[in-house]
């Protein structure tokens, strides 16, 4: 896959190992790390859809044409401020996932700590579930294991739990 075939501004219809067909006017094309960077379609203006493949997974390509190079300065601009936005939400939804995550615990743990946040809010407290903020759930997490609340909501998180361990244990059996 070299020489001119790879010359930026090439318009290609590319079908890739993977069963994906892209076409797309090359951007650019690193030789050391064999990453090709296309502009999808012939879309032209402020929002252009820009993918970075790895030269290795291209199973065939044609040259569908050439143009001027994609990214002259005159015609193309980056939106920072919506790029630093994209950047902040995704940060923003890694750590709400992340702290989803219990550090230290089984996966038997995490499996109930999940199952648990389907139909009610959770967080973990070191190794402890806590739910609704003032029910805790801690290991073995066994409906004995649940302390505090209201009765009513410590009535309703034993319910709960009961019904994802036996769920989990018919989906899981042996733990």
């Amino acid at each position: 896959m070299e020489g001119e075939e790879f010359a930026v501004g090439s318009f290609l219809s590319i079908k890739t190992t993977l069963g994906e067909e892209i076409d797309g006017q090359i951007i650019t094309f690193d030789r050391p790390s064999n990453i090709l960077v296309i502009q999808e379609g012939s879309k032209t203006g402020p929002r252009r859809n820009v993918r970075l493949l790895k030269a290795n997974y291209i199973k065939e390509f044609s040259l569908l044409g050439q143009a001027e190079d994609p990214l002259d300065l005159k015609k193309c601009y980056v939106d920072l401020s919506s790029v630093q936005a994209r950047e902040e939400s995704a940060i923003r939804q890694a750590e709400i996932e992340a702290e989803r995550i219990g550090v230290g615990v089984t996966s038997e743990a995490q499996s109930i700590f999940d199952s648990l946040s389907k139909t009610l809010p959770v967080r973990w407290d070191m190794t402890a579930i806590v739910v609704m903020n003032e029910v805790r759930v801690s290991s073995p997490y066994l409906p004995e294991n649940v302390i505090g609340g209201t009765p009513a909501a410590n009535d309703r998180v034993k319910k709960v739990l009961e019904f994802e361990r036996k769920r989990l244990h018919v989906r899981n059996p042996g733990q």
